[in-house]
């Protein structure tokens, strides 16, 4: 790659790394990168000593989720086949680093020249597939000289990103690895194809797919179903943060009436006691202390908050209304998962990126806040008015059903045309 490039991810580690001293999260991700380029050789070896058949790369969680559906086909239908994915991010691996539908899991090292050809030559790839918004400029060199054929999934591009300003050459031609992009809507095919892209696919997107199943194999929690039982109206706080929570806890409180099942993004202990301090000592319970103490759960309790993961696609069955976290941060978390229920999702400003976000919005399953004012505004009136609720549900519900149908053609394109098994 260029050496600017290189000399941007050089500086991108240096920071990483002096950032660890002071985030936990960051330590775990350079220490994971580090027991990935030492043992990744050996443990395939032990699994697959020709190589892995298919490398699958996502950043994080929400990128695991477009990757999954396609996983798990794939080892439906060929379970002979050694598959690896790789993570970036911490959040992604944590959870995620016992996942049994592929033969290993692992971080991806720093996109460094060197990094890049110790992971490729430990991992020896016969095939790649990156999940939306993955550009990793010294990989997709390595993966195109090598001869293996790397693709790109559930991808959405706009006007603004860097492959399309006049000083982008560099971007474009990380583009040019790809064997193929399967992209979210016609805006993306039409902008590739200014800049001489034209080996794309409108697939749409995979986790409308994954959604889908999430609702077919939703588990039932006898803790919340008691829970919810006598209330009217049930607010799921789904991937909250700080930023989300310092505006609805306040509508909370002017609505003593109403419960709510709280999911934070992330937790340990000084954040779930702070933020059951905010809600009402007496008032709150943790999920953890409910379970098999159904004593805890006495009539004064008007809120739950979730201290486990793998849960929240799940929970979202018994809301009214789905408050998705992120927006005031790096981006909104997956309002699909909520919206596959037929609930109205409700979410912060930051969500420009998110295609699913404007399409919701603009059916009028969706409701968008940037503060107090707004949110209050939008809660209020699906509080007060049931027939609206129910309508806005209604438009969310059939936005997923209609959506459906990105895993089928991207599977069929790289795979061949199997039906899962």
């Amino acid at each position: 790659m260029n050496p600017l490039y290189n000399f941007g991810i050089q500086a991108f580690a240096l920071g990483a790394k002096i950032a660890s001293l002071r985030s936990e999260k960051i330590s775990k991700m350079l220490r994971g990168q580090h027991e990935t380029l030492a043992g990744l050789k050996h443990r395939r070896l032990t699994v697959a000593p020709d190589g892995f058949d298919v490398w699958f790369h996502a950043a994080s969680l929400g990128e695991f989720e477009q990757a999954r559906p396609i996983i798990e086909r794939l080892r439906r239908n060929h379970p002979e086949k050694k598959l690896l994915l790789t993570f970036f991010s911490p959040s992604g691996y944590e959870i995620r680093s016992n996942y049994d539908k592929v033969d290993c899991v692992a971080y991806l090292p720093f996109d460094t020249p060197a990094r890049v050809k110790r992971f490729l030559d430990a991992a020896k790839p016969k095939m790649a597939i990156f999940a939306k918004y993955e550009f990793w400029g010294n990989y997709l060199m390595q993966l195109k000289e090598s001869g293996v054929p790397t693709y790109i999934i559930s991808s959405i591009f706009r006007q603004g990103q860097r492959f399309f300003k006049p000083w982008g050459g560099m971007f474009r031609k990380m583009l040019r690895c790809y064997e193929h992009l399967y992209v979210q809507d016609s805006t993306s095919e039409a902008l590739l194809a200014c800049i001489g892209i034209e080996n794309v696919t409108v697939a749409g997107d995979t986790r409308f797919d994954r959604v889908s199943d999430i609702l077919s194999q939703a588990k039932s929690v006898a803790e919340i179903e008691r829970f919810v039982s006598d209330s009217p109206f049930t607010m799921i706080a789904g991937s909250s943060w700080q930023p989300d929570e310092e505006i609805y806890i306040p509508w909370l409180k002017g609505h003593p009436e109403v419960k709510a099942i709280i999911a934070p993004h992330e937790f340990d202990h000084a954040r779930l006691e702070s933020l059951r301090h905010r809600l009402g000592n007496a008032k709150t319970r943790l999920l953890s202390e409910i379970r098999g103490n159904s004593d805890s759960l006495d009539s004064n309790v008007r809120y739950v908050i979730i201290d486990c993961f793998g849960l929240l696609s799940s929970l979202y069955r018994y809301g009214s209304v789905a408050v998705i976290g992120g927006g005031f941060g790096g981006g909104i978390h997956n309002l699909n998962e909520a919206a596959v229920y037929g609930i109205p999702v409700v979410f912060g400003p930051n969500h420009k990126k998110f295609k699913e976000a404007h399409e919701l919005i603009k059916l009028g399953g969706g409701f968008t806040y940037s503060n107090a004012s707004e949110f209050n505004a939008a809660m209020n009136r699906l509080y007060n008015d049931p027939s609206d609720r129910k309508a806005a549900g209604k438009a969310a519900e059939k936005y997923i059903r209609d959506s459906i149908g990105a895993s089928d053609i991207i599977y069929n394109d790289i795979f061949g045309n199997e039906k899962s098994h």
